[in-house]
């Protein structure tokens, strides 16, 4: 059964190489570590929620809102083949329905804020601005793209970042919880510059107070699309003893 039905639409990705070991206490029991081309990565991400639905019903002014993230990704293998998938530092909304239902029936790390957006279109390119506020400091991610979409090449890192298709969040040490989204295949758009001016440390604490100083690796800007998430399951984990003599 699908949980949740929307659009993701025009999703900012800024991305940071980092040591693994920063994220080990954040991974899920039954994942690993997800690399590509030997770099480990994290990703600051602003997006639209447009035309959500939950259990197939819109919730009046939950319909369309912004969503600022930080990830970082994961792979488990399952009948054969890896799953692909990300992991959620925190995600931060400005409607306190949206994370109360999250964090009460996923346990994921919603944080309600106050937010704002704006798209700025010109004759050759638009620019995108996703803003939040913590703490009475606006936190800003900004970009300016050209505004003809083009196809995100097979192996690249651009689709190593957009194409994980499940989500997974630790509950403890010995239970994870897995849910699937599913969405086409996304195309990007050329970034020309961007901007960030956001408070990492406040914003997800110590651990990744080192990102203020840091520079991304990359910058993307995908156009996104109709997406669909799937209700959660418990992963049926095999206990290491059970490995060990298997």
């Amino acid at each position: 059964m699908n949980f949740l039905k929307a659009e993701w639409k025009n999703l900012a990705l800024f991305n940071y190489e980092v040591d693994a070991e920063i994220l080990e206490k954040y991974l899920p029991a039954g994942t690993e570590i997800d690399i590509w081309n030997n770099k480990c990565y994290v990703s600051l991400v602003g997006f639209m929620f447009k035309n959500t639905k939950v259990l197939g019903l819109k919730v009046p002014f939950h319909v369309d809102f912004e969503e600022v993230n930080l990830r970082f990704y994961v792979k488990r293998f399952e009948n054969g083949e890896w799953k692909r998938g990300v992991v959620f530092i925190k995600e931060i909304v400005p409607k306190k329905a949206i994370t109360f239902i999250a964090n009460t029936l996923y346990q994921e790390h919603y944080e309600t804020q106050k937010m704002r957006h704006e798209i700025i279109e010109n004759e050759n390119t638009n620019t995108f601005i996703y803003q939040w506020k913590n703490d009475k400091e606006w936190n800003t991610i900004e970009l300016e793209t050209k505004n003809i979409p083009e196809e995100i090449k097979v192996d690249s890192e651009a689709e190593f970042i957009t194409e994980h298709y499940f989500g997974y969040t630790k509950i403890d040490e010995e239970t994870t919880f897995e849910y699937e989204v599913t969405h086409p295949r996304w195309e990007q758009f050329e970034v020309l510059n961007h901007r960030i001016d956001i408070d990492f440390k406040k914003n997800y604490g110590r651990d990744f107070g080192f990102l203020q100083t840091q520079k991304p690796t990359s910058v993307f800007l995908a156009e996104g699309s109709k997406i669909t998430v799937k209700n959660k399951r418990k992963l049926q984990l095999v206990p290491v003893e059970e490995k060990l003599y298997a």
